[in-house]
Protein backbone atom coordinates (compact mmCIF):
# COMPACT_ATOMS: atom_id res chain seq x y z
CA UNK A 1 0.00 0.00 0.00
CA UNK A 2 2.64 2.62 0.75
CA UNK A 3 4.53 1.80 -2.02
CA UNK A 4 0.82 2.68 -4.00
CA UNK A 5 1.11 5.81 -2.69
CA UNK A 6 5.06 6.52 -3.35
CA UNK A 7 4.23 5.36 -6.88
CA UNK A 8 1.67 8.09 -7.11
CA UNK A 9 3.20 10.49 -5.41
CA UNK A 10 6.27 10.15 -8.25
CA UNK A 11 3.87 10.40 -11.22
CA UNK A 12 2.07 13.62 -9.45
CA UNK A 13 5.89 14.88 -9.12
CA UNK A 14 6.30 14.46 -12.41
CA UNK A 15 4.32 16.94 -13.46
CA UNK A 16 3.08 14.65 -16.65
CA UNK A 17 2.16 16.31 -20.10
CA UNK A 18 -1.54 15.42 -20.45
CA UNK A 19 -1.58 14.77 -24.20
CA UNK A 20 1.87 13.14 -24.30
CA UNK A 21 2.10 11.80 -20.78
CA UNK A 22 5.84 12.81 -21.30
CA UNK A 23 7.54 14.51 -17.53
CA UNK A 24 7.48 18.21 -17.65
CA UNK A 25 4.20 19.41 -18.45
CA UNK A 26 3.85 23.53 -17.71
CA UNK A 27 0.55 24.62 -18.90
CA UNK A 28 0.68 27.77 -17.40
CA UNK A 29 3.97 28.98 -19.02
CA UNK A 30 2.05 26.80 -22.09
CA UNK A 31 -0.76 29.19 -22.07
CA UNK A 32 0.71 32.51 -21.09
CA UNK A 33 2.95 31.74 -24.11
CA UNK A 34 0.65 30.74 -26.04
CA UNK A 35 -1.52 34.18 -25.34
CA UNK A 36 1.72 36.30 -25.52
CA UNK A 37 2.64 34.77 -28.81
CA UNK A 38 -0.82 34.99 -30.26
CA UNK A 39 -1.86 38.56 -29.54
CA UNK A 40 1.60 39.86 -30.69
CA UNK A 41 1.77 37.48 -34.19
CA UNK A 42 -2.50 38.87 -34.71
CA UNK A 43 -1.22 42.21 -34.06
CA UNK A 44 1.24 41.68 -36.58
CA UNK A 45 -1.14 39.80 -38.94
CA UNK A 46 -3.55 42.51 -38.50
CA UNK A 47 -1.47 45.26 -39.58
CA UNK A 48 -0.26 43.35 -42.63
CA UNK A 49 -3.16 41.59 -43.93
CA UNK A 50 -6.27 42.83 -41.90
CA UNK A 51 -8.70 40.74 -39.90
CA UNK A 52 -8.50 37.48 -41.46
CA UNK A 53 -4.74 37.78 -41.33
CA UNK A 54 -4.78 38.64 -37.64
CA UNK A 55 -6.74 35.40 -36.99
CA UNK A 56 -4.42 33.21 -38.69
CA UNK A 57 -1.46 35.00 -37.25
CA UNK A 58 -2.84 34.64 -33.52
CA UNK A 59 -3.11 30.89 -34.59
CA UNK A 60 0.22 30.66 -35.52
CA UNK A 61 2.17 33.34 -32.96
CA UNK A 62 -0.09 30.86 -30.63
CA UNK A 63 1.48 27.69 -31.00
CA UNK A 64 5.11 29.56 -31.20
CA UNK A 65 4.32 31.27 -27.66
CA UNK A 66 3.19 28.33 -26.31
CA UNK A 67 6.21 26.26 -27.42
CA UNK A 68 8.43 29.75 -25.71
CA UNK A 69 6.24 29.55 -23.15
CA UNK A 70 6.88 26.13 -22.27
CA UNK A 71 10.63 26.51 -22.46
CA UNK A 72 10.55 29.45 -19.69
CA UNK A 73 8.47 27.71 -17.60
CA UNK A 74 10.53 24.40 -17.73
CA UNK A 75 13.86 26.30 -16.83
CA UNK A 76 11.88 27.50 -13.37
CA UNK A 77 11.42 25.22 -10.34
CA UNK A 78 9.06 27.66 -8.13
CA UNK A 79 9.99 25.87 -5.17
CA UNK A 80 13.67 26.18 -5.78
CA UNK A 81 13.04 29.85 -6.28
CA UNK A 82 11.29 30.18 -2.75
CA UNK A 83 13.94 28.51 -0.88
CA UNK A 84 16.09 30.61 -2.73
CA UNK A 85 15.01 33.99 -1.80
CA UNK A 86 13.58 32.87 1.73
CA UNK A 87 17.11 32.47 2.75
CA UNK A 88 18.83 35.39 0.96
CA UNK A 89 16.13 38.06 1.07
CA UNK A 90 17.53 39.63 4.53
CA UNK A 91 20.29 40.34 2.37
CA UNK A 92 19.08 41.96 -0.42
CA UNK A 93 19.97 46.48 0.53
CA UNK A 94 16.67 47.01 -0.05
CA UNK A 95 15.16 44.85 2.87
CA UNK A 96 13.21 46.43 5.99
CA UNK A 97 13.33 44.59 8.73
CA UNK A 98 9.87 45.71 9.84
CA UNK A 99 8.68 43.26 7.01
CA UNK A 100 9.08 39.14 7.41
CA UNK A 101 9.49 37.10 4.04
CA UNK A 102 5.25 36.87 4.01
CA UNK A 103 5.90 39.99 3.32
CA UNK A 104 8.60 39.85 0.30
CA UNK A 105 7.33 36.07 -0.50
CA UNK A 106 4.65 37.54 -2.75
CA UNK A 107 6.78 39.68 -4.60
CA UNK A 108 9.22 37.52 -5.44
CA UNK A 109 6.66 35.05 -6.88
CA UNK A 110 5.13 38.03 -8.86
CA UNK A 111 8.88 38.90 -10.58
CA UNK A 112 9.81 35.05 -11.48
CA UNK A 113 6.44 34.32 -12.94
CA UNK A 114 5.83 37.98 -14.15
CA UNK A 115 9.13 37.11 -16.33
CA UNK A 116 7.79 33.98 -17.77
CA UNK A 117 4.70 35.40 -19.06
CA UNK A 118 6.41 38.35 -20.80
CA UNK A 119 9.18 36.41 -22.45
CA UNK A 120 10.80 38.81 -25.24
CA UNK A 121 9.63 42.11 -22.71
CA UNK A 122 12.10 43.48 -20.54
CA UNK A 123 11.23 44.64 -16.87
CA UNK A 124 11.14 48.23 -17.84
CA UNK A 125 8.46 47.49 -20.32
CA UNK A 126 5.88 46.14 -18.67
CA UNK A 127 6.89 47.65 -15.00
CA UNK A 128 3.66 50.02 -15.04
CA UNK A 129 1.56 46.64 -15.59
CA UNK A 130 3.14 45.26 -13.03
CA UNK A 131 1.97 47.95 -10.83
CA UNK A 132 -1.49 47.72 -11.18
CA UNK A 133 -1.66 43.89 -10.75
CA UNK A 134 0.38 44.49 -7.70
CA UNK A 135 -2.87 44.62 -5.63
CA UNK A 136 -3.96 41.52 -6.58
CA UNK A 137 -1.04 39.37 -6.99
CA UNK A 138 0.40 40.86 -3.15
CA UNK A 139 -1.93 38.25 -1.18
CA UNK A 140 -1.34 39.00 2.42
CA UNK A 141 1.89 41.22 1.84
CA UNK A 142 1.88 44.06 3.67
CA UNK A 143 4.49 45.86 1.12
CA UNK A 144 3.73 49.06 -1.53
CA UNK A 145 4.29 48.99 -4.28
CA UNK A 146 6.98 51.31 -4.22
CA UNK A 147 9.07 48.68 -1.37
CA UNK A 148 7.63 45.11 -3.32
CA UNK A 149 9.04 46.56 -7.15
CA UNK A 150 12.48 46.16 -6.32
CA UNK A 151 11.75 42.36 -4.42
CA UNK A 152 10.23 41.83 -7.93
CA UNK A 153 12.73 43.28 -10.03
CA UNK A 154 15.27 41.21 -8.34
CA UNK A 155 13.41 37.78 -8.81
CA UNK A 156 12.71 39.13 -12.73
CA UNK A 157 16.72 39.36 -12.87
CA UNK A 158 17.67 36.42 -11.37
CA UNK A 159 14.87 34.09 -14.02
CA UNK A 160 16.76 36.45 -16.49
CA UNK A 161 20.23 35.69 -15.94
CA UNK A 162 19.25 31.86 -15.85
CA UNK A 163 17.29 31.91 -19.48
CA UNK A 164 19.27 34.12 -21.32
CA UNK A 165 22.64 34.59 -18.98
CA UNK A 166 22.52 38.20 -19.10
CA UNK A 167 20.80 40.23 -16.72
CA UNK A 168 19.24 43.43 -18.03
CA UNK A 169 21.06 47.04 -17.84
CA UNK A 170 19.43 49.09 -15.37
CA UNK A 171 18.79 52.88 -15.54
Amino acid sequence: MASNKRDADTKADANRDPLSGEPGAHPVGVGLGTAAGGAAAGALGGAAAGPVGAAVGAVAGGVAGAFAGKEVAESIDPTAEDAYWRENYTRRPYYDRSSSYDDYGPAYRYGWESRTSHAGRTYDDVESDLERGWDKAKAHSRLSWEKAKQATRDAWDRIENATTGRHEARR
